[in-house]
């Protein structure tokens, strides 16, 4: 491909090691890298809580300039992790719907970006966790991290978690990287050496305008972050 591409990009998911760590902000990024290259791609949000105004499908759409450039299965008004809020609001939230509706999107798309929801031991439903879905849709996962002190535990730590349900760790982000410090100069070749996966970094981006976020990441991110078959 011209682009400079992967001949062919497979499904994968954005997963963080936190809340507000920037997965939206890089799956809008490379959904929209990836449509802007003639790939159909789509960004799935499992559920969505804190709606409004949270909405992570909602940003991704913007960014791409198109409704259908994402797609989200539930959307719930506390910002709790799902299962929480469901009780809250007293709503049915089944797991099995999650991952069927999932799986659908997926098969739909060219190119299906699952994006997580906080951490990856948040509890969706029925007992299940971010990291159960991610294990039982088969995809890698690029994992978004905090660049400064006390990343090297959190993403080893969320890498550990991933490889344990035998989910393959493509690589990781991590976002707003200025190196101001010696931690954020030393961490990428550290957790590559603790986690054997590539590091990149994405340095702060203007995410106010978010049809600026895809030719942005793009310039600063390498066509290897995309998983290939």
């Amino acid at each position: 491909m011209s682009d400079g591409l992967p001949a062919e990009v497979r499904d994968f998911a954005v997963v963080g090691t936190d809340t507000g760590v920037g997965k939206t902000v890089v799956t809008a990024g490379l959904v929209g890298w990836l449509r802007d290259s003639g790939r159909e791609a789509r960004a799935v949000k499992p559920c969505q809580t804190g709606y409004p105004p949270d909405d992570d499908a909602g940003y991704v759409t913007e960014a791409c300039n198109d409704p259908d450039a994402a797609t989200c299965l539930r959307r719930l008004e506390p910002a709790l992790a799902p299962a929480v809020a469901a009780r809250q609001v007293d709503e049915t939230l089944r797991y099995g719907a999650l991952l069927e509706g999932c799986r659908q999107a997926l098969a739909e798309a060219a190119v299906g970006v699952v994006e997580g929801i906080g951490g990856l031991r948040v509890p969706l439903a029925d007992g299940k966790e971010v990291v159960d879905l991610v294990a039982d849709l088969d995809v890698p996962a690029v994992v978004v991290a905090r660049s400064g002190l006390g990343t090297l535990n959190h993403t080893a730590l969320t890498v550990e978690a991933l490889r344990r349900r035998d989910v393959t760790v493509h690589g990781i982000v991590f976002n707003e990287y200025e190196g101001a410090t010696v931690a954020e100069r030393t961490n990428p070749d550290v957790l590559t050496a603790m986690t054997d996966c590539p590091v990149w970094t994405l340095p702060p981006l203007d995410v106010s305008e978010p049809e600026r976020v895809p030719p942005a990441l793009a310039a600063e991110l390498p066509a290897s972050v995309f998983p290939s078959p």
